[in-house]
């Protein structure tokens, strides 16, 4: 089969434009939203709120008029997204519900001791929730009437997580970023499909979805932090090449073996858009997965609020900064919300970057957007203007 060869900027310009990277401005509405994450395939949780919550942060990336209500909207009242595991915690369209039920079935296999060695407590969780309607852990901190259990916050919490991961409860809201539980009977539209795949049709969702998200992937990039057997999802992507759906990609100078569609390539004969400038979440798609960061931008980045303080190269809370098609620099930033101040403690240029008028102008303009969307009137970005 034939190889298809494009060069560097054409993969860097495919990756960013399946990442909805380049057409910020054109995004507005809540259906633009939905649109971004079905395309982008999944929005990373994260508890760190530095600046401001990843997902929160990977979707104003890409929808400059984004609103936290509207996410809460598309998962409580319009039920288009549902939150789940996609590689970690994240928010997944609901169209794709059905690719979650193998792990909730392997799930409730691999803790079926826990499950019926605590199945009084389960069943105890599991009749409030149906009994008094949707629960957070908080409302099993003390028993809710006399002679109903001396199950504490903690064992409840792990029995709400087991019946959640297996598929018995869904979330169906989060308030103050505390989960709010139900049935899943009680949350999931009746036009779900509720079907588990076969690990074959689970694999070939994984890597459709994965190369319709980045533009192109390698086998490796589409199983990111999933086990499986290799074998079988290199004799998918062999069937699916065979049926065409998929072509083989090689990147200039790239030894890795990628893979995408004939849809996706003819993106290049339209490469116009308006040059951005985007400060990113650590958490963001585009930048989750280092190796790929660094093949095909080379920008060596690590998160560094899991590595000790003495060995921090930048900071606790980097965030990268992207301008046009290649990532530029650094910023490490924190929300004072209590002082009102959106406080930067230092920025990074990579090696050989020189900034032009326009990106200064840019730039300036997303601190301030960046600011105001952590809950931020001032910041102190005139002392590193030079």
């Amino acid at each position: 089969m034939k190889i298809i060869e494009i060069s560097s900027d054409d993969a860097r310009f495919l990756a960013l434009k399946n990442q909805k990277l380049l057409e910020r401005d054109n995004h507005k509405t809540k259906k633009d939203l939905l649109n971004i994450i079905e395309k982008i395939s999944y929005v990373q949780i994260d508890t760190i709120s530095i600046v401001e919550r990843a997902h929160n942060h990977i979707l104003w990336s890409r929808l400059p008029a984004y609103k936290k209500s509207m996410l809460d909207e598309l998962m409580a009242k319009d039920k288009k997204i549902f939150e789940y595991w996609s590689h970690a915690a994240a928010f997944l369209p609901m169209r794709d519900f059905r690719f979650s039920l193998r792990r909730k079935e392997q799930y409730g296999k691999t803790y079926k001791h826990w499950a019926e060695k605590n199945k009084k407590l389960l069943n105890f969780v599991r009749d409030r929730i149906t009994n008094d309607g949707p629960l957070q852990s908080r409302d099993f901190e003390h028993p809710p009437r006399k002679g109903a259990g001396w199950w504490d916050w903690k064992p409840s919490k792990d029995a709400l997580e087991f019946l959640f991961h297996s598929g018995e409860l869904m979330i169906l809201q989060r308030k103050n970023f505390q989960k709010v539980y139900d049935l899943t009977e009680r949350i999931l539209p009746a036009s779900v499909n509720t079907s588990t795949p076969s690990f074959e049709e689970h694999c070939e969702h994984l890597i459709l979805n994965s190369i319709n998200a980045n533009g192109f992937a390698s086998l490796k990039e589409m199983f990111y932090l999933r086990k499986g057997d290799s074998k079988i999802p290199k004799q998918i992507i062999n069937k699916l090449a065979d049926e065409k759906k998929i072509i083989p990609l090689k990147v200039n100078n790239i030894e890795e073996e990628y893979y995408t569609t004939n849809g996706i390539l003819k993106q290049l004969k339209k490469r116009n858009y308006e040059k951005d400038v985007h400060i990113l979440s650590p958490f963001d798609n585009i930048v989750i997965q280092r190796k790929r960061l660094k093949t095909l931008f080379d920008f060596d980045y690590t998160i560094e609020c899991y590595v000790p303080a003495p060995k921090r190269k930048y900071g606790y809370y980097v965030l990268p900064i992207l301008y046009g098609e290649k990532f530029i620099g650094r910023l490490d930033a924190k929300a004072d919300r209590e002082n009102n101040l959106f406080r930067i403690i230092n920025l990074w240029w990579e090696e050989k970057t020189k900034l032009d008028k326009n990106f200064k102008q840019v730039f300036k303009k997303r601190i301030d957007e960046l600011m105001i969307f952590s809950g931020c009137e001032k910041n102190n970005f005139e002392k590193f203007l030079k």
